[in-house]
C-alpha cells in the first residue's frame, strides 16, 4: 500500500496521465493515431528532445537555466556532419561533437559560478555567440552529403518497433536517474537547487556542482546533435533553433520545478514525448503545424504559473506549521511556569 501511495504521489504520474489522456483524445477523434506503427513513430521521433531535456534537467535541478542548448545542438551537429561529409571517422566526429558540448557547458558554468552572471543572461549571450559561430563555420550554407551509413543508424529498429537510438536513450535516462537519486554526489544537484546555503554548510561544492551540471547539459546537447544529423541527414545554420523552449517545457511538464531541487529525469523524458508529439497530434487533428510553437509557449506559461502557485502554497503551509509549533511551545512554556 505504501508503494502505491508513493507512486500516486510521484510528480511524473501526472505527466504520464496527461500523455495517455492526450493520446486517447486524439485517438478518439482520429483512430489512425492509435495504430501501433504510428505510436512507434511518435516515440522514435522524441529521441532528440529526450536527450535535451535530460541534459537541461541537471541545470534546472540546481536552480539555474540554460537557453543555449539549441545552439549547442546546432554547432555540434554542424561540426560532426562536416567531418563525416569530408571522410573523417565516426569516432572523430563523435569526439568533436562532444568536445563542442563540453566547451560550451564549461563556459556557461564558469560564467554563472565564477563571474556570478545570472544564468539567463549568461546562456542567452552564449546562445548568440554560438548561433553566430554556426553561420561562420558553415558560411551560411547547409551541410549536406552525410554518409548514408550514418543516416541509416537512425532507421535501425529492434524487432521492427523501437529504434536502437530510442532504446539507448531510455537506458541512458534510467542510468542518469539512478545516479541522481541513488548516489551521494548525484543528489548534490537537487540539494543545491533546494537550498544552496544549506548545501554549502554541509560541505557540498556548490560551484563545482553547477559547473558539472552545465557540462553535462552540453554533452547531452551534443549527443542530441549527433542524433539530429543521423535522423535529418543534413544540417542548416538554424538547426536546433527553438529547441531550448521545448526542452525547458518538457522538464517543467515532467514535474521538475524551475525553482530547483524537485523532479526527476524520468519526468523530463515523459514531458519530452508530450512536447515532441504536438506536431504529429496537430496533423491528426487536421490543424496546421504552425501552431506548434504557440501551443508549446502556452503550455510552458500555464505549467510555470501552476508550479509557482504550488510552491507558494507549500511555502505558506510550511510557514504556518512553524508558527503553530512555536505558539504551542510558548503556551507550553508559560503553563510550566
Amino acid at each position: 500500500m505504501k508503494l502505491v501511495n508513493r507512486i500516486l504521489k510521484a510528480r511524473e504520474i501526472s505527466s504520464l496521465a496527461f500523455l495517455v489522456a492526450m493520446f486517447l483524445i486524439v485517438g478518439a477523434v482520429n483512430p489512425t493515431f492509435l495504430q501501433v506503427k504510428n505510436l512507434f513513430l511518435t516515440f522514435n521521433g522524441s529521441v532528440v528532445y529526450i536527450l535535451l531535456a535530460v541534459g537541461i534537467a541537471f541545470v534546472i535541478l540546481c536552480g539555474e537555466i540554460d537557453v543555449s542548448i539549441g545552439a549547442t545542438l546546432g554547432l555540434s551537429a554542424a561540426v560532426s556532419a562536416t567531418l563525416l561529409r569530408d571522410g573523417s571517422s565516426w569516432l572523430a566526429a563523435i569526439i568533436a561533437a562532444i568536445a563542442v558540448g563540453v566547451t560550451i557547458g564549461l563556459i556557461n558554468g564558469i560564467g554563472v559560478t565564477v563571474f556570478k552572471v545570472p544564468s539567463i543572461i549568461m546562456t542567452l549571450g552564449v546562445n548568440g555567440v554560438v548561433r553566430g559561430s554556426i553561420y561562420v563555420y558553415t558560411n551560411g550554407k547547409w551541410v549536406e552529403n552525410v554518409p548514408f551509413e550514418f543516416k541509416a543508424l537512425s532507421q535501425a529498429t529492434f524487432m521492427n518497433a523501437l529504434t536502437y537510438f530510442l532504446l539507448g536513450t531510455i537506458i541512458l535516462t534510467v542510468v542518469v536517474h539512478f545516479i541522481l537519486t541513488k548516489t551521494k554526489k548525484g543528489r548534490y544537484f537537487a540539494a543545491v537547487g533546494d537550498n544552496m546555503s544549506g548545501a554549502t554548510l554541509i560541505g557540498i561544492p556548490v560551484e563545482g556542482t553547477k559547473i558539472v551540471a552545465y557540462i553535462a547539459c552540453g554533452i547531452f546537447a551534443a549527443l542530441a546533435g549527433l542524433m539530429y544529423v543521423s535522423r535529418v541527414g543534413f544540417v542548416t545554420p538554424t538547426a536546433g533553433n527553438g529547441y531550448e523552449m521545448k526542452a525547458i517545457a518538457a522538464c517543467v511538464l515532467g514535474g521538475i520545478s524551475l525553482a530547483g531541487g524537485v523532479g526527476t529525469v524520468i519526468g523530463a523524458a515523459i514531458g519530452s514525448v508530450i512536447m515532441s508529439s504536438i506536431s504529429r497530434v496537430l496533423v491528426f487533428l487536421q490543424f496546421s503545424s504552425d501552431y506548434d510553437n504557440t501551443i508549446t509557449g502556452i503550455l510552458l506559461i500555464l505549467i510555470v504559473v501552476a508550479d509557482s502557485l504550488i510552491q507558494r502554497r507549500l511555502a505558506e503551509k510550511a510557514r504556518r506549521k512553524r508558527l503553530s509549533a512555536r505558539t504551542l511551545e510558548e503556551v507550553g512554556g508559560g503553563s510550566n511556569e
